[in-house]
């Protein structure tokens, strides 16, 4: 009887598991390990989180040399909850893991997961889909797999988990050769996995490769007496080759913190400047759409993606690192928007492409003030002045509107220096 019940639950853990096996010449096997993990969150995130997370490894238990198998780990208990600070919308977690291949193999082997995930509320567990990679078999005996470190990827800022403590072998596939024997024999090369994305800061324009993604890098922006402390956020800037030139894709964080009021659709539209070093120089700019939908007292709030054309001036490599925000604030329908610059005092690099000069290109001369659209005063909202009086009105009533840029908000506050002129 407790055969039968042992053999039932682990049916049900590969119903439930979505364990899939690509080649193999035996049955799939399921086992669960749990170990203790640091998660390190992206910069501006806070600081480390230690946990115990339980991990299910599928593969199949036996497989002969020349089988390409599938591995799937699926995080049956993570590290620890969401945060208090604010929930994750639908689709927007990533995972990615390492599992070890030790006995006949000793290799590592990337796994990854798809963007699909509920709802996540804050403070309830995190939510991360089965993590699969395939192997190539290249040798006979006892293959072991052992889960190890894994990130979790928010749209587009990673939080790092590694182990900090052993962790035991989840799984151990007998690899015969074409004879049957488990000797030693065949070649000796690891195992092969899928590939994912470049890891972003990577050098782009050479092999074919036509994507080419960014690493995250924390930028201090001071908007002046507008936003008191300034705004602090990771930003990411992604291309796409596009002829000679590039398509850019500037990413601020993602998610927020609940409004305490409404805005109105088209309340908040970005814009960037990308500063160029290496072997060109200038800027060019980036913009994102305003809000298309209005935003509900107590909803999320995050910017638009970014987007621009760079078109190289200079052959080499070019560096592009986050500059100047601009938030254009329009807070009724139809008035003027209001300004709000936004200087970068400390970013970094967040690509390196190889570019070939093009004719007539070049990046952007680099201007002091505000970005294109703007006044250039250093007053922010206060030297807009009260020709728009009903605008100025509509976001005077926004004090203590606040919106979050990843871990950093910002504060719309010079009402006091405002209210002797807008009523």
């Amino acid at each position: 009887m407790k055969t039968q019940r042992r053999v039932s639950a682990a049916a049900v853990a590969l119903l439930f598991g979505g364990a899939g096996i690509l080649l193999a010449a035996g049955p799939a096997q399921a086992a669960e390990v749990s170990y203790e993990v640091e998660c390190i969150p992206p910069a501006g995130g806070g600081g480390p989180v230690r946990g115990t997370t339980t991990v299910s490894i599928t593969a199949p238990a036996t497989a002969k040399v020349g089988d390409e198998i599938e591995v799937v780990w699926k995080t049956v208990k993570p590290a620890s909850n969401n945060t208090d600070l604010m929930d994750l919308g639908k689709d927007t977690v990533k995972p990615t893991g390492w599992v070890k291949l030790g006995g006949a193999l000793g290799t590592e082997v990337k796994l990854e997961g798809e963007r699909k995930n509920p709802p996540i509320p804050k403070n309830a567990p995190m939510v991360m889909s089965d993590m699969k990679g395939k192997v190539k078999l290249t040798k006979a005996g006892d293959v072991t797999i052992t889960p190890g470190k894994y990130d979790v990827d928010f749209s587009g800022f990673v939080t790092h988990c590694s182990p900090k403590a052993a962790v035991g072998v989840a799984a151990t596939i007998k690899v015969t050769d074409g004879d049957g024997t488990t000797s030693s024999g065949g070649t000796t090369s690891g195992g092969t996995t899928t590939t994912g994305g470049s890891t972003g800061g990577g050098t782009g324009g050479g092999g074919g490769q036509t994507d080419f993604p960014g690493k995250p890098v924390e930028v201090a922006f001071d908007c002046g007496a507008v936003v008191p402390g300034g705004i602090k956020t990771p930003v990411t800037i992604n291309a796409k080759k596009n002829g000679g030139g590039f398509d850019l894709t500037v990413k601020t964080a993602k998610g927020a913190m609940a409004s305490p009021m409404a805005l109105p659709a088209g309340a908040l539209k970005p814009s960037m400047n990308i500063k160029l070093g290496g072997a060109d120089s200038g800027t060019v700019k980036v913009t994102g759409p305003a809000n298309a939908e209005p935003i509900p007292d107590k909803a999320p709030v995050s910017l638009s993606d970014m987007t621009g054309t760079y078109k190289p001036g200079k052959s080499g490599k070019v560096t592009l690192s986050p500059d100047q925000l601009t938030i254009d604030v329009t807070m009724t329908p139809g008035s003027t928007p209001i300004n709000v610059p936004c200087k970068a005092v400390s970013s970094g690099v967040s690509l390196e492409l190889d570019t070939t000069a093009q004719p007539g290109g070049s990046g952007s001369p680099t201007t002091g003030g505000a970005a294109a659209g703007g006044s250039g005063t250093s007053g922010g909202l206060a030297d807009t002045g009260a020709g728009d009086g009903g605008g100025l009105r509509a976001l005077a009533l926004a004090a203590g509107t606040v919106v979050l840029l990843g871990a950093a908000v910002f504060t719309f506050t010079p009402w006091r220096r405002l209210r002797g002129t807008t009523r």
